[in-house]
């Protein structure tokens, strides 16, 4: 059976302001990125997904989904309640988008329609994509994300225990049972006709995507919230099978604080008050290798010491010092120079700087950065400020771009090579 590699599936996303175990809940961060931001990524990704859809009733929930790429439908509040099924949602969206609204002109529906939550902050879009394509392909009408597990169950009846799914008289080893497999909530994938016409996500033939149990954590209580970071602050050389880990590719621009970052946030005085700071040279040479590939560059701060536009000139990087609204100044250097916040770099130390992050695709902090920057982080850099950090994320954004530059010419020649 062929299986089309046209877009075929809209995603729905579910996005309450309400919360019942986790407030707001959706906007909780994981390495960096809220759980609704997470979501849309994960979907954007995957190749077979045409269009992501964000259904909600709280608009900074509709502004930071907006902000990842997806289309925003309002939820009417009578199916927003804490009572009200996902299946609503997804209806109401369904309908929404092919008859077209303020928002958006009608769109034909994709033949499969994806529930997917943002509380599963581990999605991989290659799971995704293959369990859209099965259903594209009439293989299944419905296909659900799966953990394996080979654990033995027990369910209470009263005061009486008894077995699930095996037998006390009869234990096998682990590689001797057949497995089973724990419905994590992550994604559905449905033919959209059919689940039109049932309104419930079973219907049909029903297929499993099994996905890595160890990252299908659903995200229902603080515990859970808790353990999904400690998963993404374990160090480089655990290796646990981390799914699509987000590479610097496509960055526009580097933006920087300069205390604790160009410096290690200590400043020399003289009896006379006059101050100096201590920066590394290294950092000099990462900026200037990655300015040879026209990146942008902008040192922007509180501090009012001409040091930091005389670091600036030396660098070449442009300036804005002196700055109290970081996220202000921020944002109309972005419009400025015609940049996609999404693919911005901002690198912080102190809570000052979280407005700054907040704005951009990738919050940086360096290594001994606040806890509160450190959380706030899509990367937390190996090295201080002062102490080469910039240097460091200089050469990761480089690295990114010559890797990109390095598969696109590999693709040129493959496609030469059939010519």
């Amino acid at each position: 059976m062929s299986v089309s590699a046209t877009p075929s599936a809209i995603v729905i996303i579910p996005a309450r302001g309400g919360s019942q175990g986790v407030p707001l809940k959706n906007l909780q961060r994981v390495d960096g990125v809220t759980l609704v931001g997470r979501a849309v990524q994960s979907a954007l990704a995957a190749p077979s997904v045409e269009l992501v859809v964000v259904s909600t009733d709280h608009d900074e929930i509709a502004a930071e989904a907006r902000a990842h790429g997806a289309r925003i439908v309002a939820r009417p509040a009578e199916i927003a309640g804490h009572t009200a099924s996902s299946e609503s949602a997804l209806l109401h969206v369904l309908d929404t988008v092919e008859a077209g609204d303020d928002s958006a002109p009608a769109h034909a529906l994709p033949p499969v329609t994806v529930l997917l939550q943002a509380t599963s902050p581990f999605i991989d879009p290659a799971d995704l994509d293959t369990a859209v394509r099965r259903v594209a392909s009439g293989e299944r009408d419905v296909v659900i994300a799966v953990a394996e597990t080979h654990d033995f169950q027990w369910r209470l009846d009263g005061e009486e225990a008894s077995p699930v799914g095996h037998s006390t008289d009869f234990r096998p080893r682990r590689q001797d049972r057949a497995p089973h497999f724990r419905e994590t909530g992550a994604f559905y994938v449905m033919r959209t006709d059919g689940f039109r016409e049932r309104q419930v996500r079973f219907f049909g033939e029903i297929g499993l995507q099994p996905v890595a149990s160890e990252w299908s954590i659903e995200i229902d209580e603080p515990r859970d919230l808790w353990l999904a970071r400690e998963l993404v602050a374990q160090p480089a050389d655990v290796d646990l099978g981390r799914p699509h880990d987000a590479e610097l590719h496509g960055i526009q621009a580097l933006v920087t604080d300069f205390d604790g970052v160009h410096t290690d946030d200590h400043a020399y005085v003289s009896q006379d008050g006059t101050e100096q700071v201590r920066v590394s040279r290294g950092d000099g040479m990462g900026v200037a290798l990655l300015r040879r590939t026209g990146v942008p560059m902008l040192i922007l701060s509180t501090e009012t010491n001409p040091v930091v536009a005389a670091r600036a000139a030396k660098l070449k990087m442009d300036v804005l010092h002196g700055v109290d609204d970081k996220a202000g100044a921020l944002r109309t250097w972005i419009e400025a120079n015609g940049l996609d916040p999404a693919h911005v770099v901002y690198v912080g130390n102190d809570v000052n700087d979280l407005p700054a992050m907040s704005l951009v695709g990738w919050p940086v902090a360096v290594a001994d950065a606040r806890p509160e920057v450190r959380e706030a982080a899509r990367l937390v850099l190996s090295r201080p400020g002062g102490d080469g950090a910039v240097r460091e994320i200089c050469d990761r954004i480089l690295a990114a771009h010559q890797s990109a530059v390095a598969a696109a010419g590999t693709a040129v020649s493959a496609t030469a090579g059939r010519a």
